[in-house]
């Protein structure tokens, strides 16, 4: 079930979605409405779940590890248990950045950063290692196009 956001909601989160350092004074300008009632309607959509959390986006090159890649896995293991170990092994890898389980051809995606080729081998080898893939193929992405954590409003 989708949380009911009015127009004001939709506006104050737009505004939190591209800078969340933004301080209640500077929203409640922005959408011309008083600090307090600002304050009120973002911490109704914190506790309601719309607003999960505020994060700082650091630049991937600057922290070392500029190189996306998309991986793409196929399993024939499709039990439970299976899908336990999977998710286990992939959460516990710090350079996955994302995590998908796809219906179609492909089982999962994953989306992960690192370094450089070299340090995605060493990735693909650690996943290998602690469970069975059908089969592991990777693509590098060439150009960001478009990369962005703002959901349509």
């Amino acid at each position: 079930m989708s949380a009911r956001l009015d127009d004001m909601d939709r506006r104050i989160l737009g505004l939190l979605q591209q800078d969340a350092s933004l301080s209640a004074d500077e929203i409640s300008e922005r959408v011309n409405l008083s600090r307090n009632a600002c304050w009120r309607r973002i911490r109704q959509m914190e506790n309601s779940g719309v607003i999960r959390g505020r994060v700082v986006l650091a630049d991937a090159a600057a922290v070392g590890c500029p190189l996306e890649v998309m991986v793409l896995v196929r399993t024939s293991a499709h039990d439970t248990g299976w899908m336990e170990a999977f998710q286990k092994v992939i959460r516990g890898m710090p350079e996955v950045m994302g995590a998908y389980r796809m219906t179609g051809d492909l089982d999962y995606l994953l989306r992960v950063r690192v370094a450089d080729v070299p340090a995605y081998d060493r990735f693909y080898k650690r996943v290998i290692a602690q469970v069975a893939l059908s089969d592991i193929s990777a693509s590098f992405v060439m150009e960001e196009i478009k990369e962005t954590t703002a959901l349509p409003l």
